[in-house]
């Protein structure tokens, strides 16, 4: 993998090419950033029981390449920071889309014999959510898709806090120099952040 410096100059060279017009620059921004897409990858599947089980990281880093690959022929940089921070993004929708994907009712996740979860005697006492009459058990992957999707709706500067916090298990020094803060800013926002994220599960978290 290479040093920090040495990728950041490769990226803003590749850059400059592409903002020029050169679209065959979006491949070789790929390639400088595939080793640390596949970290990337490796850790948020972490974060993603339901799809952990039916996807590996390879999968995900070549979705999300493929996401970032597009993203790069529609908008513009302006340093190599949010290049990365736009990796990260779509790491995190290719992880979402297949948790929605694998809790769908006609998945292979859905059907599968070892994930079915058995209905306890008495819907209602199984604490059941209400579908068209049904009761049908709120498992902990529905959970788990809430949470995360509850994070894709952070304002701007929370959801890139908790990205890297709660994502990539960086400390919050870290992330003030990357964000160019303050820690106090970084500890703020991730407060807030947290907050935004347990009103939204209604107080409780995954499990």
């Amino acid at each position: 993998m290479e040093s920090d410096d040495t990728l950041a100059s490769a990226l803003a060279d590749s850059l400059a090419r592409l903002a020029a017009g050169d679209l065959s620059a979006r491949d070789r921004i790929i390639e400088l950033c595939s080793d640390r897409l596949r970290v990337l990858a490796h850790r948020m599947l972490a974060r993603f029981p339901n799809v952990r089980r039916w996807d590996d990281t390879d999968d995900v880093f070549q979705n999300a390449a493929m996401r970032l690959h597009r993203a790069l022929g529609q908008m513009q940089f302006d340093s190599p920071r949010s290049i990365m921070a736009l990796a990260a993004t779509q790491l995190h929708r290719e992880l979402i889309d297949l948790a929605r994907r694998h809790a769908g009712p006609a998945s292979y996740a859905a059907n599968h014999g070892t994930n079915m979860i058995p209905l306890a005697s008495g819907a209602d006492a199984a604490g059941g959510r209400h579908i068209d009459g049904m009761a049908t058990p709120e498992t902990p992957l529905d959970r788990w898709n809430e949470f995360h999707e509850a994070v894709e709706k952070l304002p701007d500067g929370s959801r890139e806090v908790f990205h890297l916090v709660w994502y990539l298990g960086a400390d919050q020094k870290t992330i003030a120099v990357l964000l160019d803060c303050s820690e106090r800013t970084v500890k703020s926002r991730w407060r807030e952040a947290r907050e935004a994220v347990k009103t939204a599960l209604d107080g409780q978290r995954p499990t």
